[in-house]
């Protein structure tokens, strides 16, 4: 008996749209290695399309009174809330996560957003007017900055649309939004919920690959060109967008370093490492992913580590012991393979480093120590239940290995020395620094990086204003 594909459709001025050509594309269920339906592998017709909608709902959108663009975005937050045991069932099913986890961990979180951008959308506001010039007053103006071209990640395909669009609406842009072609279920459901709020052509959604993401870079129309993915794509995008001088906003890679100090609640820190480390499969650019422990306590640490890895289940979505699922796709699970087949001589897996059973893409949750600075399983992105552990000497070392990486999102420090830990987040080159905690975000606070882990800010005011461009109006008091 062969089941039938479910149809994922693109979503272009008000109307779901097969691919202009027709192709399609497989959507793969991570928990169980199978087919469950297909998505379109959108072209440079159907691009035009999203684009020329958004273009032309742009101008009435962004010449609403903030307070209307408000109500949509409250009303879009209260549908999510309404809906959401139909976008967990699309999300599980998307990515294979836990049915628990994605409701109690996701919903929520991605409710609050909208309506937090929702309120930022009342505070388009510049410096209040004043004189510089005799005879003359000056007056800054904060505008959208139009069409959005957006390409959201695979890790947490709900969440990070949210972190898309809303800012974006709510400074009164029109979006362009591409899912990636691993998991479009989820998005494609919010544009239907969506859909029904706003004015048509002021949200889109095209499916597509890497190739369907280039053309939307290159396109004309878009003023501006945001991408949550990886350092390459970020790159590319950068490269794409600069030559025709879009503005870019870019949230890449991590390698989140998690300095331990020898006066921590070790029983405590192994505990919410070891949760940060491994939820959504350390599929999070922010995963507590490389423990730097100091050298009086790292024995002990390892051990406990390793324990809290045997201990920490993966499984099928609707199993409620499991705090996380699979790798999004095989090619994920082969890239964490191929970091754990390829360690040192002198690198020691204490705990998993191995696939979970032959059906769906699972990952043990692993802790390998022994290793160096240098290797590459220390300076790469490995992105799956991966946590690694260095011995440190002392502050200044600790500082140097923490930083010695290409990426700069986020660390985290655990000591009970104030001091220490105002020394540390001083020195601690990343865009967040947590104290003896690891991974919280709230949609108040900025998130995103430096070096190449990219530029620009999600979440909080400053996320909203990245959506916004600044206009000097001077005018004369003798007219």
């Amino acid at each position: 008996m062969t089941t039938e594909l479910r149809r994922l459709r693109n979503y272009i001025d008000g109307e779901f749209r097969d691919a202009a050509d027709g192709r399609t594309t497989e959507v793969v269920n991570p928990a169980t290695g199978e087919a469950y339906g297909t998505a379109p592998l959108s072209g440079a017709a159907d691009v035009d399309a999203a684009m020329a909608a958004a273009e032309a709902a742009f101008p009435a959108w962004r010449d609403l009174v903030p307070s209307e663009r408000q109500k949509a975005l409250l009303k879009i937050a209260d549908a999510v809330e309404a809906r959401a045991e139909e976008l967990v069932a699309v999300e599980s099913e998307n990515t294979g996560k836990p049915i628990g986890l994605t409701r109690s961990e996701e919903i929520p979180p991605m409710v609050d957003q909208i309506r937090f951008f929702a309120g930022a959308a009342r505070l388009l506001e510049g410096r209040s007017a004043g004189e510089y010039m005799e005879g003359l007053t000056s007056i800054i103006r904060r505008e959208p900055v139009g069409v959005c071209a957006q390409v959201a990640p695979w890790n947490y395909p709900m969440m990070m649309a949210v972190w898309k669009f809303a800012p974006a609406l709510a400074a009164g842009n029109t979006v362009v939004l591409k899912p990636s072609d691993t998991t479009p279920a989820s998005t494609v459901l919010l544009a239907e919920i969506i859909g029904e709020i706003v004015p048509k052509g002021v949200f889109n959604v095209v499916c597509g690959d890497r190739d369907t993401g280039r053309l939307m870079v290159e396109h004309d129309v878009p003023a501006m060109a945001s991408i949550t993915g990886s350092v390459r794509a970020g790159m590319q995008v950068a490269e794409s967008a600069s030559k025709d001088l879009k503005r870019v906003h870019l949230e890449l890679g991590g390698k989140a370093p998690v300095v331990v100090f020898e006066d921590t609640d070790i029983a405590k820190a192994v505990e919410d490492i070891s949760v940060a480390g491994y939820f959504n499969a350390g599929q999070d650019c922010t995963a507590a992913t490389r423990v730097l422990v100091h050298e009086s306590i790292h024995d002990e640490f390892v051990a406990a580590l390793a324990k809290a890895a045997a201990d920490t289940k993966t499984g099928q979505p609707d199993d409620e012991d499991v705090l996380f699922g699979p790798l999004n796709n095989a090619n994920q699970l082969a890239q964490v393979s191929g970091f754990i087949e390829r360690l040192p001589s002198h690198a020691r897996v204490e705990a998993g480093g191995h696939r979970v059973g032959d059906k769906g893409f699972f990952y043990a949750p692993t802790v390998v120590s022994g290793l160096k600075q240098d290797d590459e399983i220390i300076q790469r992105e490995v992105f799956g239940p991966v946590i690694t552990v260095q011995r440190f000497t002392d502050e200044d070392q600790a500082v140097s290995y923490a930083n010695g990486v290409e990426y700069a999102l986020a660390s985290s420090v655990w000591t009970k020395d104030h001091g220490r830990a105002m020394r540390m987040s001083k020195k601690l080159d990343f865009g967040c620094v947590w104290i003896n905690t690891h991974i919280p975000l709230v949609a108040e606070m900025p998130h995103g990086g430096f070096k190449k882990s990219g530029y620009g800010k999600d979440l909080s005011a400053y996320g909203f204003e990245d959506y916004t461009r600044i206009k000097h109006v001077m005018t004369s008091l003798d007219a």
